[in-house]
């Protein structure tokens, strides 16, 4: 697989929208760097579900493509149904709205990828701690190596698994509105609404006298240029 391969397999080739289609891997990667937010859908006995979920991710992990972390409580009732079947994993951020002539082609800036394959639990005791500190710095960068080690109760408690990034899509739409013959004749305004992501000053918990750290300012900058 190459660094501008997406698409290995024909259930991660869009076949809506092509023009939006992303074929650079490291746009992918890009994209998980700055999103926060990862969706997990999987079935669970008699339904489906999609869990919002913190996430990190390594690019050189043991996976192909590198590997996505997701992690849960150890008593989740997900996480035995996603470890026997494939899942897929959605990750989205949203740049801007989309306000046409038309109610038709009203639409939404955004980037968003698709991950399928089937997850491992991550056993082994090094990868584990890795991986919850990648979690951790994925939020705010910096951040893990300020905190004492998991205990061994906290890692009995928490589930981690690991998805191949060998098999993922993204697509990317971005600009103004589409326009149809005869919309130009139209009344109205038309254009976008960029939409970006910002941070507040952090707010200290009231037993707390240290100052804030310098990774947490940092991270506060870094979101509000997003």
């Amino acid at each position: 697989m190459t660094t501008q391969d997406l698409s290995p397999t024909p259930r991660t080739t869009p076949t809506r929208g092509r023009n939006r289609q992303v074929e650079d891997r490291r746009r992918l990667m890009a994209l998980l760097s700055d999103a926060l937010v990862a969706h997990l859908g999987v079935v669970a006995g008699a339904h489906p579900v999609v869990l919002p979920t913190a996430f990190a991710v390594d690019e050189s992990g043991p996976d192909a493509g590198g590997t996505l972390y997701l992690h849960g409580s150890v008593a989740a009732g997900w996480l035995a149904p996603a470890l026997e079947q494939d899942v897929c994993v959605t990750v989205t951020e949203l740049d801007g709205l989309v306000l046409a002539r038309t109610g038709f082609h009203h639409s939404m800036n955004y980037r968003s990828a698709v991950v399928i394959g089937r997850p491992r639990r991550v056993t082994d005791l090094d990868e584990r701690r890795r991986a919850l500190d990648l979690v951790v710095d994925h939020m705010t960068p910096g951040r893990a190596a300020t905190l004492p080690p998991a205990t061994r109760k906290e890692l009995a408690a928490t589930a981690v698994i690991a998805l191949p990034l060998a098999e993922a899509s993204m697509k990317q739409r971005a600009g103004g509105a589409s326009l149809e013959p005869g919309d130009l004749e139209l009344t109205g305004w038309a254009g976008h609404v960029p939409v970006r992501r910002v941070a507040s000053a952090p707010v200290t918990e009231d037993y707390v006298s240290d100052p804030v750290p310098e990774h947490v300012l940092r991270r506060v900058t870094t979101l509000g240029e997003g």
